[in-house]
């Protein structure tokens, strides 16, 4: 397709506050597809551009945490292959179901996730004297990873949000650790979701390659608030990342 420079004004400063809230929270997709897409480009280059710049942000999201010790390697390696087996199942679900499904099943999940993350009892940063990484730990993360991993096949908005949410409310796990550890499980399936098309000749490299350095660089911003300040920053950009998802689905079905 012919780019014109609107299409880059358009695109790069929503990927640098896409960077930004995903680093923080997860999420980013949720602005920088529709970025790609108010740009003009067709659903399917959208995507596979999208993946192209996300990768990239959430790589330096995930060394930065990789560098901070932040992430635990013993949890991260079957918790990356149960995402994979996860998303790979749900991608070809995807082509089985109708989306509509998916989307009528999340305005029940989404109010239930926001209630998580406001009960103070539920969703709290743990102390690192508090995180045993037992086989409970081990266990509730795996299969967080394995069924999340599902949903990022089958539909994917939100994901990073989720698998923070799974890993802190449910693992017990610190706020800095659960985000590194969600870090790690989207990359795998960004990059594994870029190869296929990448291989399709759908990547559009230009408006993609610009896009990402300004991914790179919110991503960078968000990945060093989130370290600091754990979750004073992280939770009010889940609640937003999650407003923003029950809008975009109420959108699509009153279209």
């Amino acid at each position: 397709m012919n780019l014109t420079p609107k299409a880059f004004l358009i695109v790069c400063p929503l990927l640098f506050l896409a960077g930004f809230v995903d680093a923080i929270g997860g999420g980013g997709g949720l602005i920088s597809l529709p970025a790609y897409l108010l740009a003009g480009l067709p659903a399917h280059q959208a995507i596979a551009t999208n993946k192209l710049s996300s990768s990239c942000g959430t790589t330096l999201a995930t060394a930065r945490f990789i560098l901070n010790k932040l992430v635990n390697f013993r949890l991260a390696v079957p918790s990356v292959a149960a995402a994979v087996l996860g998303s790979s199942i749900g991608a070809n679900l995807s082509l089985r179901m109708d989306e509509s499904v998916m989307r009528s099943l999340l305005f029940v999940l989404l109010p239930v996730t926001a209630f998580i993350v406001l009960n103070r009892h539920l969703f709290q940063d743990h102390s690192e004297a508090e995180e045993t990484f037992g086989k409970r730990t081990f266990l509730t993360a795996v299969t967080a990873a394995f069924l999340i991993g599902i949903y990022d096949g089958f539909y994917g908005p939100g994901t990073g949000t989720f698998l923070i949410i799974a890993f802190t409310a449910f693992a017990r796990m610190n706020i800095r650790h659960a985000n590194a550890q969600a870090k790690v499980i989207n990359l795998t399936t960004n990059l594994t979701s870029l190869a296929v098309f990448f291989f399709n000749g759908q990547v559009v490299f230009t408006l993609g390659l610009a896009a990402a350095l300004c991914n790179m660089a919110g991503s960078y911003l968000g990945s060093s608030l989130a370290m600091k300040n754990g979750s004073r920053i992280t939770k009010p950009v889940i609640l937003f990342v999650l407003a923003l998802l029950f809008l975009k689905i109420l959108t699509e079905q009153l279209a």
